[in-house]
C-alpha cells in the first residue's frame, strides 16, 4: 500500500510542478514580443523602442483606448494583420533601413493568440 501511495503523491506532485498552458502561452507571448516586438514598440507597449521614431510613420501607442477596443473586438486578427502585411513592408523595411536582423519566423495561430493575449495583458497593466 505504501508503494501505491508513493506512486501517487509523486505523480500529483509531478502534476504541480509543471507549467500550466496559460503559464507557457503566456511566456511564448512575452518572448515573441521582446523579440520582434519591443524594439518598436518599447516594453511597455507605448511605442517608445529604440527604433520607434525611425519608422515612417512613427510606431504607435499600442496602450491608447482605441487600439485597446480593437485588440479585444478582434482578438489576435489586428495583431496578425500588422505582421502579415501582405501588401506593405513597413515592418522589414524600417529593420532593414536601420540594420537590424531578424531571423523569419513561422508564425502559427498559437503564436498571434499568445502575442495577443501577452499584449492584452501589458496593456491592462498600464491604464
Amino acid at each position: 500500500m505504501k508503494a501505491r501511495e508513493l506512486l501517487i503523491a509523486t505523480l500529483g506532485a509531478l502534476v504541480l510542478s509543471q507549467p500550466s498552458p496559460s503559464f507557457a502561452q503566456s511566456i511564448n507571448g512575452k518572448n515573441l514580443y521582446t523579440q520582434r516586438c519591443a524594439m518598436c514598440h518599447g516594453a511597455d507597449i507605448k511605442g517608445t523602442g529604440p527604433l520607434a521614431k525611425k519608422s515612417n510613420p512613427p510606431t504607435p501607442d499600442l496602450t491608447t483606448a482605441a487600439f485597446k477596443k480593437r485588440l479585444n473586438d478582434y482578438p489576435g486578427v489586428i495583431v496578425s494583420s500588422v505582421i502579415l502585411r501582405p501588401n506593405g513592408d513597413l515592418i522589414p523595411r524600417t529593420l532593414r533601413e536601420n540594420g537590424v536582423k531578424l531571423a523569419p519566423h513561422a508564425w502559427t495561430v498559437q503564436d498571434f493568440r499568445d502575442l495577443n493575449k501577452y499584449m492584452s495583458d501589458v496593456i491592462a497593466k498600464s491604464r
